[in-house]
């Protein structure tokens, strides 16, 4: 494979490169594991990219909302934790939730179980490795590395686990996620569905809608569990973790092994996400945003290259609309419009939103644009 460098070659086959990682069915972990001292160009940002990654001492240390859920049943503290969750989606996008009630040791088991997913012998992972990424093909289990590979300009330093946890006619089979994996998926699944609908409970109160209508909308009902692996890299400066985007569902839900590199964008800068022991970062997702005509707000947000020496784990659950032939199509709800704030973007149907995904590599609120109406 191509070794590292930043000289523009109009005969460079990129395509070559990517058929030739594919083909180890190794991942990126299979490249750190090799020993190479440079990464291969495939995954070599452009200047303009990488002009904007900081020195970490130089980063913004402004830290994302902490929310304490510890009272979210009292009449007499709720109202204060809709106030500050409702203010968090509108402002930055993110918050992290503590006193969430997920036992601390459900989270470390599963961080560890993704870990150790990623650290077994290639052969073994190999079986679940789908070069064409293709989420259809895969029977619920995905192993592979960036699902952007083949769209993206230039390739991020991360491997992942896929697992489709619902709806349950065409989610993964229980028995068929990888035994090192299955038990601690199965339960953080649970723990982070309960928690997406609280949140989204609490989120509803905050714009006057009933407590459940994100619930009954189906804001839940699709859930994507991925567990990530990012590696360190010999060369953090020429590559990301995890390219710019926003995130196409409704709400996210991640833990990690608290080795930083997610930033977000908040105003004009990137700022470091520093994950607190025991929290959970939540953040709005494009669906939410147009759902609650802009009383909430999907950021975008990347992962920085891994410079540690120890890989970053993070555990991400993905939250996406599931009853589309319910309800036909989307877009902001009614009780959100009116003359003083009309619908800010078009009704959309289930073929509109999917042409938009696995076309394209990962961006920013490709959704939010797609669908925003032209202003008159």
């Amino acid at each position: 494979m191509a070794a590292a460098t930043t000289d523009v070659n109009p005969n460079y086959d990129r395509v070559k490169d990517i058929r030739e990682f594919d083909e180890t069915k190794q991942g990126v972990k299979g490249l750190r594991d090799s020993g190479l001292a440079s990464i291969p160009k495939i995954f070599i940002h452009p200047p303009e990219v990488l002009s904007t990654l900081k020195p970490p001492s130089q980063t913004n240390t402004a830290n994302i909302p902490v929310i304490d859920l510890q009272n979210i049943n009292s009449q007499t503290h709720r109202p204060e934790i809709v106030k500050k969750i409702k203010e968090a989606a509108k402002e930055w996008g993110f918050f992290q939730v503590i006193n969430h009630g997920i036992p601390i040791s459900v989270m470390e088991e599963t961080i560890q179980a993704v870990k150790s997913f990623h650290e077994q012998p290639d052969e073994v992972k190999a079986k679940y490795y789908d070069p064409d990424r293709t989420p259809s093909k895969s029977r619920g289990v995905l192993y592979t590395s960036n699902n952007d590979m083949h769209r993206a300009k230039a390739a991020t330093w991360h491997d992942y686990l896929q697992l489709l946890m619902a709806p349950e006619e065409i989610a993964v089979n229980v028995e068929n996620i990888p035994g090192i994996v299955r038990k601690e998926a199965v339960a953080w699944d649970g723990c982070a569905t309960k928690l997406a609908d609280d949140v989204m409970e609490l989120l509803c109160e905050g714009i006057g809608l009933e407590s459940s209508r994100f619930k009954e909308l189906s804001c839940s009902g699709q859930r994507y569990l991925v567990g990530t692996y990012y590696p360190p890299c010999p060369q953090p400066d020429l590559t990301l973790g995890l390219a710019p985007h926003s995130d196409p569902g409704t709400i996210t839900v991640l833990i990690s092994n608290q080795i930083s590199g997610l930033q977000i964008k908040h105003g004009e800068e990137w700022v470091d996400v520093k994950p607190l022991p025991g929290a959970v970062i939540i953040n709005i997702a494009d669906l939410l945003q147009i759902i609650s005509n802009d009383e909430f707000n999907s950021v975008g947000h990347r992962v920085r290259a891994n410079c540690c020496e120890e890989p970053r784990i993070s555990v991400v659950e993905f939250f996406l609309l599931s009853k589309w032939k319910e309800y036909g199509t989307f877009g902001p709800l009614p009780e959100l419009v009116s003359a003083e704030k009309p619908a800010l973007y078009r009704q959309f149907t289930e073929d509109d939103y999917f042409s938009n995904m696995y076309v394209k590599g990962l961006e920013f609120k490709s959704l939010v644009e797609k669908f925003k109406l032209q202003k008159s």
